[in-house]
């Protein structure tokens, strides 16, 4: 579904770097154009209405209050979980400044908003000699997650474990491709707990780029002094209900491309007690298809140690990966008291917390196993 709307910023709202985030009134009968009557510009339809849209600002310039803009609605039509905004495609009477910069990377390749960025392994970046003759990530500890939204866990575990470790997020392109959109790393960088972020792939925006997932590990070991990384897609993720066409089939590869670089995978298995579909409760058949399968290497695979029935659910679901993998059972004592004292609040599918513990301890017994791996 691809859709278009002009509108009319009414109002400017609280936004965070990268993003400005805007109320747009766009006409309420989804007309997209319209000439003399004002119909499909928002500025003088009776039927119009309001919707949240995100502008990255790099990419379209920075809207104030009266711009028309141009919109693409497609996820916010939808209903997607975490495409609850239409996005500004462009503010047709103000371009944006031209901004010239080194680098030839082209990320959103061939798409209309494709970003040009300098990435760290390529000719002319000052890391290149270095990534040039990398060939490890020296035993480093990397954490792989399924979904975004276990970042945030995984560090309140590394913290929980060993206070002020050096951890960096590796961005896979298997959700969003702008780093931008994601509000945690800002706010975990903030706080000091994320020391930088790789984006990897087609996403962009990091405080590196690089090519693929293998030089965004060497990148975050050998530029930004990680000791551990952290492996995940951006915000928002795809999945079709079946075993293979889901975006998180990407963690198995990324257990590959860690064994590969001489580093330690820990993988964190994506565990719910509250999701409504059968496939995601107790341990995600996503967990179970991209490291039982796809993951050819092995890997720390970490079971939370919950309690009662559903524990014991985890316990047996998890069973069979050990044909491949190790299974280490991690004690999740204070980790929800840990969780909560991270400066973001945590959400799944729309779950926080309260709503879905399991989630978020799990992800944490990942980080706090993989801070007992550092050496020194």
């Amino acid at each position: 579904m691809i859709r278009w709307r002009r509108g009319e910023v009414r109002q400017v709202l609280p936004s965070w770097p990268g993003v400005r985030l805007c109320a747009v009134s766009v006409p309420a009968d989804g007309e997209s154009t319209g000439e003399g009557t004002g119909e499909g510009t928002g500025k003088s339809s009776e039927a119009s209405v309001t919707c949240r849209a995100l502008a990255y600002t790099d990419l379209v310039g920075t809207p104030e209050v009266g711009d028309t803009v141009l919109l693409n609605t497609g996820a916010l039509d939808l209903g997607l979980g975490t495409g609850g905004y239409a996005l500004v495609v462009a503010l047709p009477d103000r371009l944006p400044v031209d901004r010239e910069g080194p680098g030839h990377l082209v990320k959103a390749r061939y798409t209309p908003l494709q970003a040009t960025v300098q990435g760290a392994d390529e000719q002319g970046s000052p890391h290149h000699e270095a990534l040039r003759t990398a060939d490890g990530i020296g035993g480093m500890p990397v954490v792989v997650a399924d979904l975004h939204s276990a970042l945030p866990a995984v560090l309140a575990g590394v913290r929980a474990e060993r206070p002020g470790t050096r951890v960096v997020n590796v961005m896979l392109d298997g959700g969003a491709l702008p780093a931008a959109f994601s509000r945690i790393v800002g706010a975990l960088r903030e706080d000091g707990l994320l020391a930088g972020c790789v984006t990897t792939g087609q996403a962009f925006g990091g405080d590196l780029e690089a090519v693929t997932v293998h030089s965004g590990l060497l990148a975050a070991r050998h530029v930004l002094g990680a000791q551990i990384a952290v492996v995940c897609q951006g915000p928002g993720n795809l999945g079709t209900g079946t075993p293979w066409g889901f975006s998180g089939v990407a963690c198995g590869e990324a257990i590959n491309a860690v064994a590969v670089l001489g580093g330690r995978p820990v993988a964190s298995l994506r565990i719910s007690e509250a999701d409504a579909r059968s496939r995601h409760r107790g341990v995600s058949h996503h967990s179970l298809t991209a490291y039982g399968r796809v993951a050819l290497a092995p890997a720390d695979v970490v079971v939370p140690s919950l309690p009662g029935f559903f524990g014991e659910r985890v316990r047996d679901q998890a069973w069979h990966l050990g044909e491949r993998h190790t299974l280490v059972e991690v004690s999740v004592q204070g980790l929800e008291d840990e969780v909560r004292a991270l400066p973001v609040k945590v959400s799944t599918m729309g779950r926080g917390l309260e709503e879905d513990r399991a989630a978020f301890l799990s992800a944490a017994a990942a980080g706090r196993h993989a801070a007992t791996l550092i050496d020194g």
